[in-house]
């Protein structure tokens, strides 16, 4: 089998190419990914000399490099994961998700369609996307695979557009797809925008740690390693045109995640308990913020047979032991355009 996995170099990406790389020799995986700011080939330096692997430089978004890929490789599947992703970045710029998430997706399934004619039955295009598609709940209730959209951010949008482009092509020219929706991820080679590398990053620096609001808003957290392997499950076993929810079953207020992060990291570092948390400062809300996600993964681990390895506490503390052993990753990825966006994002209240 030859695989496409597109936005490799990214962080829940990364983790896909490798666990396919490693456990899959008999395949040959393409890594394709554009190189933005979340991107880097740093995360798969173990793998990249690997004989079933190669990196391919290349834009979703342009149509004809994607038609030409397919020619020239002719793959046999694609696990689709290349996408802008950050919230707070798409209220800001728009149009830039609608292009990465729903123009590169179509683009993909058009040379897919295209190049596949004929063997459609043979192939698989796997679309990896978010919880964030199904809005908000209230203290209640999960999302599950029949929960209606209700996208709330540009984001959300964006993601929710692909997934329905993604369902149309199977349903109109008989396309085998997949896809699967998940939780927040967290984990190694996350990039520190997002709130537990930002924290981990910040009270490493005795910096403030910036908190949303009152740090009300609940997320379903589920570890990145967990995601690879239900992807991995997914993909090779999941009905085509089907769909599944991934969720880490570890529903969290961002306040209570970050006090527990603080502990944990005054602990490794050996400071005075409650020293970190005096680092957390409450910050502007983020416009059309959700307030509680959690995903019901139900049908996956009763189909599939799929269930987390880990509970939160467990992968929150591994979590911070990588990043703590690999501060220069964590150095390189923090640049100055870094910077200049999180002065801007952050503003104290």
């Amino acid at each position: 089998m030859k695989l496409i996995i597109t936005g490799g170099a990214g962080f829940i990406g990364s983790h896909v190419v490798r666990r396919f790389v490693t456990n899959y020799p008999q395949y040959s995986i393409i890594n394709l990914d554009k190189l933005t700011y979340a991107g880097n080939l740093a995360n798969l330096q173990d793998i990249e000399a690997a004989p079933n692997y190669r990196f391919i430089k290349g834009d979703i978004t342009d149509a004809a490099f994607i038609d030409g890929l397919f020619k020239d490789e002719q793959p046999d599947a694609i696990i689709h994961l290349a996408a802008e992703s950050h919230v707070d970045r798409s209220i800001s710029n728009p149009i830039e998700f609608v292009l990465t998430n729903v123009v590169g997706t179509v683009n993909l399934l058009n040379a897919a369609r295209k190049h596949w004619e004929g063997s459609y039955d043979q192939k698989r295009f796997y679309h990896v996307s978010t919880d964030e598609v199904y809005g908000a709940l209230g203290e209640s209730g999960m999302f599950t695979e029949e929960t209606k959209y209700d996208p709330h951010s540009p984001y959300s949008a964006s993601k929710a557009g692909s997934d329905h482009f993604v369902r149309a092509y199977h349903d109109t020219y008989g396309l085998d797809t997949v896809i699967s929706n998940c939780s927040n991820n967290y984990g190694s080679h996350h990039f520190p925008e997002k709130l537990i590398p930002l924290a981990i990053h910040n009270i490493t620096q005795n910096k403030p740690v910036p908190v949303y609001g009152k740090g009300e808003n609940i997320r379903d957290w589920l570890w990145v390693e967990d995601h690879a392997r239900a992807i991995d499950v997914i993909f090779h076993k999941a009905k085509a045109g089907d769909t599944y929810n991934i969720g880490g079953h570890n529903e969290w207020k961002n306040i209570d995640l970050i006090r527990l992060l603080c502990q944990i990291m005054d602990r490794k570092l050996g400071r005075t308990a409650g020293e970190s948390e005096k680092l957390i400062t409450f910050v502007k809300d983020r416009a059309g913020h959700d307030l509680r996600y959690a995903i019901d993964s139900t049908k996956l681990q009763k189909e599939l047979g799929w269930v987390p390895s880990l509970q939160f506490e467990e992968g929150l503390e591994k979590t911070v032991d990588w990043y703590l052993e690999n501060e220069a990753w964590l150095e390189n990825v923090t640049s100055g355009n870094y910077q200049s966006y999180y002065k801007e994002q952050y503003q104290e209240r």
